[in-house]
């Protein structure tokens, strides 16, 4: 199963080079980016909301909407993904070839990489085109629109997404290629050779998402993108008045160097930083969580009583219930996921997944599912008691095991099902 909008939350780190990097570019939009992580955390900040049960029920309804084919949000974060993955190896050449011009031992580098200008060039103006298409997604606009998204970039971008547009002016645009950026973003572009761009391989890898059925076309969409947000960009350097040096001397506190390497300094970003994905991400989820907010809002109204969990009688043959927080194990991923009971029979017990659709409900066994103590847990995450999958590498097959002792890396285990006799001890990596 792909990640869901809540596990691509939770997962976003909250002190890497990324983040640090983004708090170092709070001097240009002073206290629009604040790093949002944690969906449940996220959806008490963005909505105000304390109510445990409307949290749940936003989370559920965002969940929802994100996997709702129909709506462009996995598309979006698609977008970002490729372009900040395309966007490092891209940066790999630009650094050698910067490498190239300044360590003469190997200038060799340069006849066998792109001009650092124009690999610059060709990943500012895509990242543009790629912002473009993702706002139109989340938006529910059916086409890619340029002169659409410039009006909102210059009256309705906030937080995350101006954060995002920011970084690119500084870390795309300024940093490696000075102050006069836009114009030569805008002589390459224009140039009547164009293979430098269509050729480009970060060009290749987005390609099939621009508009245009040829090179051509979508060569015309990414200049159309460009020459849209050219002047809100020229317009955020004249009013903040940042430059080169302003942004290194902000850098400078988590990346030392000198100001005659601000062009390595720019390759290095895009090679170890992933601010796009990171603050598309947040952008998405924002979206999501105020969609679903309003809807969520917007039914308590209609229908005004409490909101409560699903409560069922308990199965007087175990220990789970309708309303229970527990753990599923999913044969064909090998792992566990965090679902809700929403029903009980005797032993099969139907399941909604914690960040997925309605869809993938289903009905399961007792045998693969747990309720697990993770405040009594060592270090490994697995606690005395812990219902746990253990290969055997013979049968090459999961089997069910309780855990007894646990002695550093190893583990005690009893085979539900089976007597004493079968009870062994097994290293850390046989256990799920």
């Amino acid at each position: 199963m792909d990640k869901s909008i809540i596990q691509l939350v939770d997962e976003l780190s909250n002190d890497n080079v990324t983040v640090k990097v983004l708090k170092a570019l709070d001097f240009v939009a002073p206290g629009e980016w604040s790093n949002l992580s944690g969906f449940e955390n996220s959806i008490r900040v963005i909505t105000g909301e304390t109510d445990a049960n409307v949290i749940k029920k936003i989370s559920d309804r965002a969940a929802s909407l994100y996997n709702d084919p129909e709506k462009g949000y996995q598309t979006a974060i698609k977008l970002y993904q490729t372009i900040d993955k395309a966007d490092m190896a891209m940066a790999t050449a630009a650094l050698a070839n910067k490498v190239g011009e300044k360590i003469a031992f190997l200038s060799f580098l340069s006849n066998i990489t792109p001009k650092a200008d124009v690999t610059q060039t060709v990943d500012l103006v895509l990242k543009i085109a790629i912002e473009i298409i993702a706002f139109c997604k989340i938006n529910g606009i059916p086409q890619p629109n340029p002169q659409e998204f410039a009006n909102a970039l210059g009256s309705h971008y906030k937080n995350e997404a101006l954060m995002r547009m920011v970084a690119l002016v500084c870390i795309d645009g300024i940093l490696p290629l000075g102050p006069d950026f836009l114009g030569k973003i805008h002589a390459i572009i224009t140039n009547a050779d164009t293979s430098a761009i269509t050729q480009n391989p970060l060009f290749s890898t987005v390609s099939s998402s621009l508009p245009g059925s040829n090179p051509t076309d979508k060569l015309g969409f990414i200049t159309q993108g460009f020459n849209a947000v050219q002047g809100w960009m020229g317009n955020l350097v004249s009013k903040t008045g940042v430059t080169p040096q302003s942004i290194s001397s902000s850098l400078g506190n988590i990346i030392q160097f000198a100001d005659d390497n601000l062009d390595f300094v720019a390759a290095f970003l895009d090679q170890t930083t992933n601010y796009y994905e990171h603050t598309g991400i947040q952008t998405v989820a924002r979206k999501l969580i105020l969609e679903a907010h309003t809807l969520v809002k917007a039914e308590i109204a209609a229908a005004p009583q409490p909101i409560q969990d699903s409560v069922s009688t308990p199965s007087p043959d175990n220990k789970y219930t309708a309303g229970q927080t527990i753990e599923v194990w999913d044969e064909d991923d090998e792992d566990w996921y965090q679902a809700t009971i929403e029903k009980a029979e005797g032993k099969r017990f139907f399941v909604h997944y914690v960040g997925y659709g309605s869809s993938d409900d289903e009905w399961v066994e007792e045998e693969n599912i747990r309720i697990r103590d993770r405040a009594a847990s060592d270090a490994n995450g697995y606690a005395i008691g812990d219902k746990v999958k253990v290969w055997d590498e013979d049968d090459e097959e999961w089997y069910g095991a309780i855990i007894g002792k646990n002695q550093g890396q190893q583990y005690f285990v009893h085979y539900i099902g089976y007597d004493s006799s079968y009870d062994e001890w097994v290293d850390l990596d046989e256990i799920c």
